[in-house]
């Protein structure tokens, strides 16, 4: 039977193998342990008052936030973002990369082995002789994280990691929101387009009878001016709307990954629904914001540098193990009277190096006071945007109320006031007055529709839209244990 390694050495040099075990038990690792810092939480936000309570199986965590708008384009068009958006396919990248950098640091903490062999010739004149040499080994070496600085580094990558993977969150989550508020927006476009359109055959028919009346000498010639000049202004807002139009379609194309000339979305009638989003308390949007998750695991980076840099206090440990032959023939090589064995234990101290090891730790906790001070600030930004978009909900819904009344009056004083002029009892300049009054009236109308859409979008955004940190960093670690 083969001599082993190991075993061997153990025996010879027992006191040796006491030491470096006692090393490995007293390990510890050295930097303070991670805790979230306190942040200003409120115990229910300010503009909520009277709107829907978050339950827990609540909309937003049944599906894709995108489908409470009842849009079967709007929900192919999102679920393409998540595949062919650049700036998420960068993301996804960076993620990838964060979880390979956990699995490198994961494997410093294992031994190294290496198999070595070499084969040669010497040779000479006189009394040097040629020979032949043969060496056949396998080696070993390992540093034992006594002082917890592998730890802290797995530590660090992972949270890294996790802190990408919720920038992976955060690219998407703010791509589908572009393309949800520029679709919406085409779709408003189009109905705005609608109106002008029926507004322009009026202004045509319009434009006819004040013709007609003043062929019969019954109005002035600025009456047919009047008319036309209303119809073209009417017709260049259309080619307006138009232009407008086509910059929606553009920028939902690059969204989904396609090139402006090869994507086109035919007009079709627009869906002004508007979703109940259920808000929730203060307390979870600390969980649920993309932005929040990744500024607080950047935190526990910064907590673990903070270790890793103190570790330099402290000497640097290793051990190294070698086992293997050497002989002229390579027959000879598997003999036991050629085999040779090492083992050691090596430790390096500094002993000066001018205060780098100190700035390094003061470097550290400086790194680390910042990513407090950027998550603080993130939670506080976060709690503002919902406040902003409950605000502008809230506004919004009572403004559409007034717009939708504004317009039935208009309506009804442009149709009173063109059978007036038809009667001639008032002059056209009362009916262009009036005729436009209206037709702003409309456009409001629909502009207070799709800003309610719109805002219901960017309410779902600042609560985290069916992002679930939770379920992310537990995918986060089971994909790293894996590999």
């Amino acid at each position: 039977m083969r001599p082993t390694l190991f075993p061997t050495a153990l025996f010879l040099h027992k006191p040796l193998c006491i030491a470096m075990l006692a090393c490995c038990a007293a390990g510890c690792a050295i930097g303070p342990d991670y805790q979230r810092p306190d942040t200003t939480t409120p115990a229910a936000y300010k503009e909520a008052q009277g709107w829907v309570v978050a339950a827990p199986a609540d909309a937003l965590a049944r599906g894709p936030w995108w489908q409470l708008f009842k849009d079967p384009q709007l929900d192919q068009l999102a679920a393409a973002v998540e595949v062919s958006n650049q700036n998420v396919a960068a993301a996804a990248a960076a993620y990838a990369q964060a979880r390979a950098l956990v699995a490198q640091q994961r494997g410093a903490m294992f031994p190294t082995v290496s198999l070595t062999g070499n084969a040669g010739r010497n040779g000479g004149s006189g009394a040097l002789r040629t020979g032949d040499s043969y060496s056949l080994g396998i080696g070993a070496s390992w540093e034992p994280d006594v002082w917890g600085r592998l730890g802290r580094n797995v530590d660090n990558a992972n949270a890294s990691a996790q802190a990408s993977a919720a920038d992976l969150a955060s690219a998407r989550l703010s791509a589908q929101g572009e393309l949800a508020v520029n679709y919406l927006s085409l779709r408003q476009t189009d109905a705005q387009r609608a109106l002008l359109q029926e507004t322009v055959a009026a202004y045509q028919r319009v434009v006819q009878i004040t013709r007609n009346r003043y062929s019969a000498g019954i109005a002035a010639k600025t009456d047919v001016l009047q008319a036309e000049t209303q119809l073209a202004n009417a017709q260049s807002d259309d080619l307006g709307l138009a232009r407008q139009r086509t910059v929606y379609e553009h920028a939902i194309a690059v969204l989904i990954g396609k090139s402006p000339s090869e994507f086109t979305l035919p007009a079709a009638i627009w869906q002004p629904t508007v979703p109940e989003v259920p808000v929730g308390v203060p307390s979870t949007l600390l969980q649920r914001r993309p932005d929040i998750a990744a500024a607080e695991r950047r935190m526990a980076a910064a907590n673990e540098q903070i270790g890793i840099a103190k570790s330099g206090y402290f000497p640097s440990l290793g051990l190294n193990a070698s086992y293997g032959s050497s002989a002229s023939r390579v027959a000879d090589l598997f003999s036991v009277s050629n085999l040779v064995w090492s083992l050691g234990l090596s430790a390096v101290q500094t002993l000066f190096n001018a205060g780098v090891t100190g700035a390094k730790v003061e470097g550290a906790q400086a790194g680390y006071d910042q990513t407090v001070a950027r998550y603080r600030q993130t939670v506080l930004t976060a709690f503002q945007n919902v406040e902003d978009e409950l605000t502008a909900a809230r506004v919004l819904e009572q403004q559409l109320a007034l717009r939708r009344q504004a317009s039935q009056a208009a309506d009804e004083a442009e149709q009173k006031m063109l059978n007036r002029y038809k009667a001639g009892q008032v002059s056209y300049t009362e009916v262009a007055t009036v005729q436009a009054s209206a037709l702003s009236a409309r456009r409001a109308l629909v502009q207070a529709q799709a800003d309610r859409q719109t805002t219901a979008v960017a309410l779902i955004q600042s609560l985290g839209g069916s992002w679930d940190a939770g379920r992310v960093e537990n995918k986060n670690r089971a994909d790293v244990k894996n590999e």
